[in-house]
């Protein structure tokens, strides 16, 4: 898989847009850097957090639509920069978006759909995350993803019951959710 696959992938691919009255909208961004072995891509640790649905979990840099934000990229490249210090807009090609998808958190539908967009860098750039949104930030090799290794299982108690989600799992971090949703279409894309 190369920068220029994944390109040409996403230049074919007509991605689903959800819009709808009393919906919000929020962007994450697939930051893609090309090494040697092949893509990498950011992978965060969000910080534990009362007001945050998504606390604790492994995520891609994004956020909620700000009214400021002129549309979903700018979103996505000002979530980025807060997040990990990434600044997408100077540093990085925007090759397209997957399609939006419906937001879950905490067992619940929220009217929120979000967007991915995927950015390969264009120069060098050091992940530094934002202590207050992000525990840890660190790279992921693209390939990882479709390796059996790759593969798992997520569970937890809801309401008294234990729940089991598939999940990626890499170097003992467990991406599963919307993260695994957005991972896995991304994969489809590219296939």
């Amino acid at each position: 898989m190369t920068i220029d696959l994944i390109r040409q992938r996403l230049q074919t691919h007509r991605p689903i847009e959800l819009h709808g009255d009393g919906c919000y909208l929020a962007a994450v961004a697939i930051v893609l850097r090309d090494t040697h072995q092949g893509p990498e891509f950011v992978a965060i640790h969000r910080s534990d957090r009362e007001d945050d649905p998504w606390s604790g979990h492994m995520a891609l840099p994004g956020g909620r639509q700000a009214p400021s934000d002129q549309d979903l990229f700018v979103t996505a490249a000002r979530e980025t920069r807060e997040e990990v210090g990434i600044d997408l807009e100077q540093h990085s090609e925007l090759l397209g978006h997957l399609d939006d998808l419906p937001a879950l958190g905490r067992g619940r539908l929220f009217s929120l759909a979000v967007r991915p967009f995927v950015c390969a860098l264009t120069a060098p750039v050091v992940l530094t995350p934002n202590a207050r949104e992000v525990q840890s930030a660190f790279w992921v090799p693209l390939r990882f993803l479709h390796e059996p290794t790759a593969q798992g299982t997520y569970r937890h108690l809801f309401n008294g019951h234990e729940l089991e989600h598939q999940a990626f799992v890499y170097e003992g971090h467990t991406i599963w959710g919307l993260t695994y949703r957005i991972l896995a279409g991304f994969l489809e894309v590219l296939r």
